[in-house]
């Protein structure tokens, strides 16, 4: 099993997400988070007066997966929210040891 996280514009999150359903993912946690990286914030003007903005709003998504539908997952989510702009976001892959469904006790790809 793999955990992917991945870290999009706000406004790609429905288009990723039905992406992922049309290819069967079955699930998928999200969370708002601020972050930067190349771009390192920029400034806005507000009422006249400049300021800047240091943490640019993004979506982080996180889905464990099977190991065979890990590959799938990463190319449908780097086309889907790609724009071609900077900060269009990040994808991380990592292995997972153990999943367990709370209510059933399920383990692992049963789990998932």
């Amino acid at each position: 099993m793999k955990l992917i996280i991945a870290t999009i514009k706000p406004f790609k999150l429905e288009e990723v997400r039905e992406a992922m359903t049309s290819i069967g993912v079955r699930g998928m946690m999200v969370t708002e988070i601020k972050g930067f990286g190349s771009q390192s914030g920029h400034t806005e003007i507000y009422r006249g007066a400049e300021y800047a903005v240091n943490f640019v709003p993004k979506v982080k998504l996180e889905l464990v997966v099977s190991a065979d539908m890990a590959d799938q997952v990463v190319e449908t989510i780097t086309k889907t929210a790609q724009t071609g702009k900077i900060g269009d976001g990040k994808i991380f892959v990592l292995d997972v040891q153990q999943a367990i469904r709370v209510r059933t006790g399920e383990t692992d790809a049963d789990a998932i």
